[in-house]
């Protein structure tokens, strides 16, 4: 569906005339705060002439509480979480949460998956805002996130480009005291120091409240891998066999900082500013042996160099207005600019050491993006909340990517400039209504278009779409059924979607070295379409003391148009190399997912009188899919595990300040076949992590952890199964374990 530019900005100047007439409302009183208040009233006075006084006490909700009350499914982790273990890297956190897997090898990050779905499935956002482009969760510190929010159906306030679930990552706020926290750490893998530093320092000057988190850090990784690709006919016979043995190593330094900025107007409006600034550099090196006992060897040895510069930078901003009668206008802005520029080099040799080629491989790419959106809020009744809004974005990239061959490019357009320009609207409303002390609703309405836009010298592509989704969640309270008058039973009913990946829409080729099967060029396809999901989720929760819960629930999502890349033999892909082999998405049609999740996360206390002080934590987690138009068994949807489970474990000592725990972390192997022809599959996944931590003082501390102890192989491997023969690729990657010594002073 298209929507005319017209209509556009007509809707969009409507909504800034009706932002400015709220901004210039009168101002109102304090709107009442988010926090729980509770009067206390004084013990009995000998006199009771004298006044009675009534103490206000105003406590914050924790994050179980939090997760509790909200009426859409919101799973809420903070520092306590976050620092638990001592992880390096956010994507080591989230591996821990319910559902969440991690792909990629143990130890070194990956896709985020929500419900084992990944490649846009998951919606990954940053203080609520999509990300800017080059961003990665492994490349953000754990030291600037305050807290980690997992919402696993859609809300209208958010994009509903998220058919898994959303993670939102939100990073460091004020604080209530001025303080500096220091974090030095040191961390070891294979005999490689990563060291870093990090600080965070608050305070306030007047109606301004400050904090400023910056870091700095290096980090050396070394892969080891061996790769062996078989080919054989319908007969059974070898026509080739290829092994490749790699060795690299990467050393990745970085910046990152990110202060944030509160005033307060003295008729109680509020400013919030939260910049943040990443620059790091990789460098790489490595060596791969290619061993051909059957067939011809393209080379026999592969040096390869490479460097990656890469910035960005983000400006979160956030105005709170408030207006007569509790209502509240909130305006949010955000800018955004990265570069990257790669430069790779690899000389091939044959056997006797000649050079036979020499691959060069540039780019750059240029990013820039600014959103402007906001949300007017009013209540109806106790209770009874309404809210509506809008949200526009738009982003940009210039993109040029040379390779060569000896100095001859290797596709038509090497060293033509690709720019693709990306337009988002949206808007929305929601009704949240505690319709009685047992019964909480939530009703919304979204909608989106996108607009994606690439101009090239040999192609020009435009996609449009627009989905509009209709939201509700329910919260059904059962006091009187349990024992602790906090269970309640979940329910919703969404649309979602998936829109098409900008690398999915433009034509610019990938190119393999090796061209087969298993290892194809990549290339776009303009006409694609979004995948739609209609889902539905129910929970029942358990809750127990303080921060206790027990969780089970069921998820159901049936999806249209679904997205999937097909392997071709294509003819002279570039106009130079002949007939390859490419891998190109199309919508292939429905699938459909669904699974059980379990959660518990308790004190032992909760259970028994005089209970050592150990905190447990466990989930588990089944999925099923199946995709219609690929005929089974395993035509499950592209690269989704059936299981997942997390056990973890802390103990506090009495009689010294230590604690003591870890987690288990396991994904079953698994195949999925991803076409009619072609089939992945992947290894067992066992990931143990242990940490120590002694607290010197209340202000520092000392933790020792060690990441991925067991430090298993990664195995994973591929299946072309064509008309007159049948191509296998076997991966075995060796993994490290990663020593880490933090400490941690508060001043």
């Amino acid at each position: 569906m298209r929507y005319p530019s017209s209509l556009v900005n007509s809707a969009v100047i409507g909504i800034f005339v009706t932002a400015f007439q709220l901004v210039h409302a009168a101002p109102s009183p304090e709107a009442t705060s988010s926090t729980e208040v509770t009067p206390t009233p004084p013990p009995p006075s000998a006199d009771d002439s004298e006044p009675q006084k009534i103490i206000i006490r105003a406590e914050r909700l924790n994050e179980t509480d939090e997760r509790r009350t909200s009426t859409a499914s919101k799973l809420i982790f903070g520092r306590e979480e976050l620092d638990r273990n001592g992880d390096t890297s956010v994507t080591e956190i989230l591996k821990r949460l319910p559902g969440v897997t991690i792909g990629g090898r143990p130890g070194r990050g990956g896709q985020v998956r929500m419900r084992g779905l990944g490649n846009g499935y998951t919606q990954i956002l940053l203080n609520g805002e999509r990300p800017p482009a080059g961003f990665s969760l492994d490349s953000l510190p754990p030291d600037q996130v305050e807290r980690i929010e997992v919402i696993r159906g859609a809300v209208a306030e958010f994009s509903t480009q998220a058919i898994a679930g959303t993670i939102n990552v939100v990073l460091r706020e004020g604080y209530k005291q001025a303080q500096t926290q220091w974090r030095i750490n040191d961390a070891m893998e294979s005999g490689n120091h990563d060291p870093s530093l990090s600080v965070t320092h608050s305070g306030d000057a007047g109606a301004l409240n400050y904090s400023l988190t910056a870091s700095v850090s290096q980090n050396i990784q070394v892969d080891d891998v061996l790769t062996r690709n078989q080919t054989q006919n319908n007969a059974g016979v070898v026509s080739e066999d290829q092994r490749l043995a790699e060795q690299s190593k990467r050393t990745r330094t970085g910046i990152n900082v990110s202060p944030r900025f509160n005033y307060r107007f003295d008729g109680g409006d509020t400013l919030m500013f939260q910049p943040f600034v990443v620059v790091f550099r990789n460098v790489s090196d490595g060596k791969t042996r290619l061993t051909e006992p059957i067939g011809i060897s393209p080379y026999a040895n592969e040096l390869s160099t490479g460097t990656t510069d890469t910035y960005f930078a983000r400006g979160f901003g956030n105005y709170q207005h408030k207006i007569d009668g509790g209502a509240r206008l909130e305006i949010k802005f955000g800018l955004g600019q990265g570069k990257t520029d790669t430069d790779a080099t690899r000389e091939q040799f044959d056997a006797t050491n000649l050079l036979l080629r020499t691959l060069v491989d540039t780019s750059t790419n240029k990013d820039s993006n600014a959103n402007f959106g906001g949300k007017y809020s009013s209540p109806l009744g106790d209770g009874h909340t309404f809210a509506t809004g809008w949200d526009t974005e738009f982003s940009k990239r210039s993109q040029q990517k040379i390779s060569l061959a000896n100095g001859i490019p290797r596709f038509a357009a090497s060293g033509d400039d690709y720019d693709s320009q990306t337009r988002k609207l949206a808007a929305f409303a929601q009704d949240e209504w505690d319709i009685s002390k047992t019964w909480s609703a939530y009703f919304g309405l979204r909608w989106e278009g996108v607009q994606t836009q690439s101009d090239s010298s040999l192609v020009r592509v435009k996609n449009t779409s627009s989905v509009f989704s209709p939201l509700l969640h329910g919260v059904w309270r059962l006091p009187e059924l349990s024992a602790t008058g906090r269970d309640q039973i979940r329910m919703s009913l969404t649309k979602s979607y998936r829109p098409p990946a900008l690398a999915d829409l433009i034509a610019l080729p990938s190119l393999a070295d090796v061209n087969t099967p298993s290892s194809p060029d990549r290339t776009g396809n303009p006409n694609l379409k979004p995948e739609l999901a209609t889902g539905l989720d129910l929970a029942f929760e358990h809750y127990l003391g303080r921060s206790g819960v027990m969780s089970a629930g069921l998820f159901r999502r049936q999806i249209s148009d679904l997205m999937r890349r097909d392997i071709t033999l294509q003819n002279d892909l570039s106009g130079t190399l002949g007939p390859r082999w490419v891998s190109t998405p199309q919508n292939i049609g429905k699938a459909t997912t669904s699974g059980i999740e379990l959660e518990a996360k308790c004190q032992l206390s909760d259970f028994m009188t005089d209970a050592p002080a150990v905190d447990l934590r466990a989930n588990y987690s089944h999925f099923w899919s199946k995709v219609d138009s690929i005929p089974g068994p395993n035509n499950r949807l592209d690269q989704q595990a059936k299981q997942t489970a997390n056990l973890g474990l802390d103990y506090r000592l009495r009689s010294l300040p230590l604690t003591l725990g870890g987690g288990l972390n396991w994904t079953p192997a698994y195949t999925v076949q991803t076409t009619t022809t072609q089939a992945v599959s992947v290894g067992v996944k066992r990931q143990f992590d242990l940490y120590g931590l002694w607290k010197f003082t209340p202000n520092a501390q000392l933790r020792l952890s060690a990441n991925n102890a067991l430090a298993d192989d990664s195995l994973s491997g591929s299946q072309f199964v064509g008309t007159t023969f049948t191509q296998t690729s076997n991966v075995v990657a060796q993994t490290y374990t990663l020593w880490s010594l933090k400490l941690e002073i508060k001043i």
